[in-house]
This record gives C-alpha cells, structure tokens and sequence, in this order.
C-alpha cells in the first residue's frame, strides 16, 4: 500500500523547494496550499463562502484571496470558518489524487498547515523544513513583495518551528541549498524503506 508523507513548515522555510527536489527523484507530490486556492473557486465552495462571508469576501462575484485573507487573520473564529469550509474539499481531492498515484511506494502531501488541518492524520511519516525566522522573512518579503509586519503576522499565526519539529519523523533545516539537497538524498533513501 502507499505510504503518505506529509511534508510541512512555516510560510518561507522552504517547504516547495523540498517538494521539487522529491518530485525530481520521481516522487509524486500533491500541493494542498495550491489545491486549496484553486478549490477556493468551484461552485461549492463559492457558495459556502458567501453563505459564511458575505459579499465582502467576492470582487467582481468570485472570491477575493485578499480580502479573505484580510477578514480571516485577524479574527481565529473566522479562520477556523474558512478552514471548515476548505479542508474537507481539499480532503477529497487528495484522495482522488492519491487514487491516482496508488502505485507509488510513497507519495508526498505538502502542506502548510498539516498539522492545524489534522491532515497529518493520514500521514504515515511526517517531515518537517525549517530556516531561522529572519531568513524565511526576507524569503516571503523578496517572493511575495509583503511588508515584514504582514510576513510575521502570517508567522505569528502558524505553528513554531520548534512545535512543528517536535511532532515530525525528519526535518530539513534550509539554509544553504547544496546542504538541503544533501539532506533530501539521504531522506529520499530513507523513505524508499518505508
């Protein structure tokens, strides 16, 4: 049966660029954050959004990231709403994803917030990417053209590092990019033996 490792780490650690080095080893990777943007826009969960957000989450009748993003990370009660309403959607359509990938020895779920999600539930390994916190800022702020204050509110609102490491199988640690690569290898040799 294929196993499903769960691949996390806060906002800038550097979670896709440990996805892409699996992916070039023949790994198949399943993006939820991506997943879940894309979700964002199916009649589905469009009309729970409205239902949950109002009009001031859509421009031009269709959801507004920006402002969703505005509403929820401020308020934990509205976070948790929009995560009811997007988790079980990317749920099913990773297992209709993993369906599709049931040959694999192993297959990979990135996600940000696997362990808020209890997606790591599923999980049979966990690996887990960090980077000193002054490093993933300047990543977020130079990738996504974001304030620092805006990067560290987002920081603020996952889970450390070190509480993250704590409940994972691996960790990478994603300073240097030959070190990183380095550690995937040996990671790679390590999940070919689950």
């Amino acid at each position: 049966m294929t196993k499903i490792v769960g691949l996390t780490g806060g906002i800038g650690s550097g979670k896709s660029t440990v996805a892409q080095m699996l992916m070039s080893k023949g790994v198949p990777v399943y993006f939820a954050d991506d997943k879940a943007k894309k979700i964002l826009y199916t009649p589905v969960a469009m009309s729970l959004l409205r239902r949950e957000f109002g009009d001031e989450a859509f421009t031009d009748g269709t959801p507004d990231r920006r402002k969703i993003a505005n509403i929820v990370f401020n308020d934990p009660e509205a976070l948790a709403a929009l995560n009811k309403i997007i988790h079980p959607l990317v749920k099913i359509d990773f297992e209709q994803w993993l369906a599709k990938n049931k040959h694999a020895p192993f297959v990979v779920r990135e996600a940000a917030i696997l362990f808020e999600s209890g997606s790591y539930l599923d999980c049979d390994k966990i690996i887990s990417v960090s980077a000193p916190v002054e490093t993933r800022i300047e990543r977020v702020m130079q990738r996504d053209n974001m304030s620092k204050e805006a990067v560290q509110q987002r920081i603020s609102n996952q889970l450390t590092d070190e509480e993250r490491n704590l409940r994972s199988d691996y960790i990478i640690v994603n300073v240097n990019m030959e070190d990183t690569k380095n550690q995937v290898d040996k990671l790679f040799d390590s999940l070919s033996k689950l």
